[in-house]
C-alpha cells in the first residue's frame, strides 16, 4: 500500500472518532500554536521597536555619564560634574568622524497658557539637535545658534504639548510660562515639531526644547550638562576618538559610556531572540504532552485493531507495511494538529499585532518549528505503538476478540 492511500486511511480513521482524534491532537494544536504565536509576536515586536530606533536619525552617538562605585574609603563618582559645553566643543572639533554633536539636560516642568497646564519633558539643547534625531518642523522653527549665544527664552513645542495647550490656536510668537520648582519663566514659542509618538521609554510628542545655556544661565545656574548627543560619519571610528578624547580628559574610563545606535540594535535583537526563543522553548512542552496523548490513542487504536491486524498480516502484510501504516496515521494525525495548531497561532499573532500597533509577522522559520517540531513528535512517539503492531503474531491476532 502506498503512502497516499495509507494517509487517506489515516484520515478516514480519524473521521470516525472525531471527538477522540480531536482530544489526541489538542497538545500538539496547543503546542503549535503558542509557539507560532510567540515567535511571531516577538519577530514583530522586535521589528517594530528597530523600526523606531532607526528613525532617530542614522549614526546616532551617546555619550553619558558613567559611575565608579566607592571603596576602601574612596567616595563614589560620577562624570555628571565633568560634562561641560567646553568639553563638548573639544570632542566635536577633535573628533574627525563626529559630524553634530550637542549637549542636553533632562528635566521636567509644567507649561501653562492661559488657563490650559501640561506636564511635559524640558530639553534643554542647541541647534542640530532636530537634525541628530530626524525631527520635522510642522510650524516655525527650531533652536539656531543666536538663541543659545544670547540665552534666549525661547521654546520649541511637541504636538502634544501644542495640544494640550493651545488647541485649534497657533502657538508661534505666543507666550507660555514654563514652572521648574519654585522659578517661572516666560518662554516665547517659535516652533512645533511633527508628531513623533514613543520612542522606546520617551515620547518626543511630549517634549519641549530650550536653549541650553538659558537653563544653566537663566533657570538653575548648573555649570554642568546631562550628555551628549553625536552625528557621526562612521559610528566605529567615532566612538574610538570620542573614547580617547574622554580618557585623556577623564581618565577614568567607568566616568562615561559611549554607544551607538547600532550597538542598541544588536543588544535589542539579542534580548529579543533570546526571550522569544526560551518562551517557545516552554511552550514546546506542550507539543510533548501532545505526542504522549498520540502515543496512548496509537496504543489503543492496535489494540482495536488487533484482528484487522492479523487479517492483513495472513493475506501477506509484511511486518514493514504494519509499522508503516501505524507510523503514517500517528504522522497524519501530528500534522493535522500541527496545521490547526498554525492557523490558531497566526490568528492569535494578528490580534495581538493589531492591539500592539505593529505588523503582523509569520516567518518561515517559525512554520517550520512548529509543523517540524510537531511531525517529530508524532514520528517518535508513533514508532513504539507501530513496532507493538509489527510485531503481533498473526495467530493470535486472529483468535483475538
Amino acid at each position: 500500500m502506498i503512502v497516499s492511500e495509507l494517509a487517506k486511511v489515516a484520515l478516514q480513521s480519524l473521521m470516525i472518532n472525531k471527538l477522540r482524534s480531536f482530544l489526541s491532537m489538542l497538545g500538539i494544536i496547543i503546542g503549535v500554536t503558542a509557539v507560532i504565536a510567540i515567535i511571531s509576536i516577538g519577530q514583530g515586536a522586535t521589528q517594530m521597536v528597530q523600526e523606531t530606533i532607526s528613525s532617530l536619525g542614522s549614526g546616532l552617538v551617546t555619550i553619558s555619564p558613567g559611575f565608579r562605585g566607592g571603596w576602601g574609603g574612596r567616595a563614589a563618582r560620577t562624570a555628571s560634574g565633568l560634562f561641560t559645553l567646553e568639553l563638548g566643543e573639544e570632542l566635536k572639533e577633535k573628533s574627525p568622524d563626529v559630524e553634530e554633536l550637542v549637549p542636553s539636560i533632562q528635566s521636567g516642568g509644567l507649561l501653562k497658557y492661559g488657563e490650559n497646564s501640561y506636564q511635559a519633558s524640558i530639553v534643554a539643547t542647541a541647534s542640530g539637535y532636530e537634525n541628530i534625531f530626524n525631527h520635522t518642523i510642522a510650524e516655525g522653527r527650531f533652536l539656531v545658534a543666536e538663541d543659545v549665544d544670547n540665552y534666549r527664552k525661547v521654546v520649541v513645542l511637541g504636538s502634544n504639548v501644542v495640544r494640550e495647550l493651545f488647541g485649534n490656536q497657533n502657538p508661534l510668537g505666543k507666550k507660555t510660562i514654563i514652572q521648574m520648582g519654585q522659578g517661572r519663566f516666560i518662554f516665547e514659542v517659535v516652533g512645533v515639531l511633527e508628531s513623533k509618538g514613543q520612542v522606546m521609554f520617551f515620547n518626543f510628542d511630549n517634549q519641549v526644547y530650550i536653549p541650553v545655556t538659558t537653563m544653566m544661565k537663566r533657570m538653575t545656574g548648573s555649570k554642568y550638562v546631562n550628555s551628549y548627543s553625536a552625528q557621526a560619519i562612521d559610528s566605529e571610528e567615532a566612538i574610538k576618538q570620542v573614547e580617547f578624547l574622554l580618557a585623556k580628559r577623564l581618565e577614568d574610563p567607568d566616568l562615561y559610556n559611549v554607544t551607538s545606535q547600532e550597538e542598541i540594535l544588536e543588544t535589542i535583537q539579542r534580548v529579543s531572540a533570546t526571550m522569544i526563543f526560551m518562551l517557545a522553548g516552554i511552550a514546546g512542552i506542550s507539543l510533548l504532552v501532545g505526542g504522549i496523548g498520540i502515543m496512548n490513542i496509537m496504543l489503543v487504536s492496535v489494540t482495536e485493531r488487533t484482528r484487522e491486524i492479523g487479517i492483513r498480516k495472513a493475506l501477506g502484510a509484511k511486518r514493514k507495511d504494519i509499522l508503516i501504516q501505524f507510523i503514517v496515521e500517528a504522522l497524519v494525525m501530528s500534522l493535522v494538529g500541527g496545521a490547526i495548531g498554525l492557523v490558531l497561532g497566526w490568528a492569535v499573532s494578528v490580534l495581538v499585532s493589531r492591539y500592539g500597533g505593529w505588523a503582523p509577522t509569520l516567518s518561515m522559520f517559525s512554520v517550520v518549528v512548529g509543523i517540524g517540531f510537531s511531525s517529530a513528535v508524532g514520528l517518535v512517539f508513533g514508532i513504539y505503538p507501530a513496532m507493538k503492531a509489527a510485531k503481533l503474531n498473526p495467530v493470535e491476532a486472529l483468535r483475538y476478540e
